[in-house]
């Protein structure tokens, strides 16, 4: 089949409707995040995006807005649309019904209910279906979604702060703070668009952290995640505090006691001694957690990208100098050679304050 020729006006439409599907950014967990926009020619008659799971998707809100005018139209969607009941009816069904023209879809929607079943439902219905445009700007947007559908686990980012000489705490353990104030907002806005931020019983006993979103205008809190296979955590840790949701995965032997009373414990598969940390990511898929933000010690981090399960390092460099005896970035394995060294691609590197931001992805 021959690919479909979009027009630079179809590429406008598209953007306008990724930039709305962006707007869901902390918002529609577990679902994803999509836009529509419904046009004729360069007048558009409807907008819409996803706001939160349970609530009208984006072509219902575009299709209320554009009324009669949706007649003859095309829909600009950055997903598929659903074809299936779930907590709304079907995508696919409203939009045959308005009497569209043409729907033009950026990526398909991998999801089983889904899954080609919106397009052939638009096209039995004689609409002209055409799909790929800014696909991969709409798959990055989801890349969590995309993560759990596709590889049954989450898209797993590391994040990480350091020195200049990739230190990451003094050797007595302080760390606070590295990295300026901005940076510091700035893992607010990675961590309010996560599932859940995940942690080692380490850096609980260590650092005693929240794990929580403190940013202004966020009105759902990520699940926070605590790997400790020994059930370590001390009572009155603030991961303990019952406010929001707490998963503390630990080993069989472990047995969960009145420390955590307000917090679900569930045993993980091991591997000697340590998590199997990919059944542990699997468990996280199955409770629906797109993107997982990883904010922990050298030991678990390492771990993950030693294991092949980091998909991304979120790195905060702050010019200072802390000297060789403070603590390392990542507890990684010792190599014999070069050619075993972990190459990993720059996504994207800008200021945040006083300190660089990079993220980097393995090659």
């Amino acid at each position: 089949m021959t690919a479909p020729t979009f027009s630079a006006l179809d590429h406008l439409h598209m953007a306008h409707a990724l930039r709305l599907a962006e707007l869901g950014l902390y918002t529609t967990q577990p679902n994803p995040r999509v836009g529509c926009v419904i046009a004729h020619g360069d007048d558009i008659v409807g907008t819409g995006w996803h706001q939160r799971a349970g609530e009208p998707h984006a072509e219902v809100y575009a299709l209320r807005e554009a009324g009669e005018r949706a007649r003859g139209a095309t829909a600009y969607v950055t997903l598929e649309p659903c074809a299936h009941h779930g907590r709304t009816p079907p995508c696919a069904d409203a939009l045959v019904a308005a009497g569209v023209a043409r729907v033009v879809i950026a990526a398909e929607d991998p999801f089983p209910k889904v899954d080609g079943r919106g397009i052939e439902k638009l096209r039995a219905a004689g609409i002209v279906v055409e799909t790929g445009l800014m696909r991969d700007a709409a798959r990055e947007l989801n890349i969590g979604f995309f993560s759990r559908i596709e590889r049954g686990r989450p898209w797993v980012r590391v994040k990480l702060a350091m020195s200049l000489d990739g230190r990451t705490a003094l050797a007595n353990g302080e760390s606070k703070w590295i990295t300026g104030e901005a940076a510091r907002e700035d893992v607010q806005r990675w961590r309010a668009r996560s599932s859940a931020i995940l942690t080692g019983s380490g850096t609980v006993l260590a650092d005693n952290p929240r794990l929580t979103v403190r940013m202004k205008g966020v009105t759902t809190q990520p699940m926070r995640v605590v790997l400790d296979r020994l059930l370590r955590t001390p009572k009155g840790s603030q991961v303990l505090d019952g406010q929001m949701p707490t998963l503390m995965l630990h080993g069989h032997s472990a047995k969960p006691d009145v420390r955590f009373a307000n917090v679900e414990c569930i045993p993980v598969a091991e591997s000697g001694h340590t998590f199997d940390l990919a059944a542990a990511l699997a468990l996280l898929a199955e409770r629906d957690c797109n993107e997982v933000q990883v904010e922990s010690g050298p030991t678990l981090c390492g771990a993950l990208i030693a294991a092949g399960l980091a998909d991304e390092l979120l790195l905060y460099v702050a010019p200072v100098l802390l000297g060789d005896h403070a603590m390392p970035l990542l507890g990684l394995p010792a190599l014999t050679d070069m050619s075993r060294r972990w190459n990993l691609k720059m996504v994207d590197q800008r200021q945040v304050g006083a300190d660089l931001r990079l993220r980097l992805r393995p090659v």
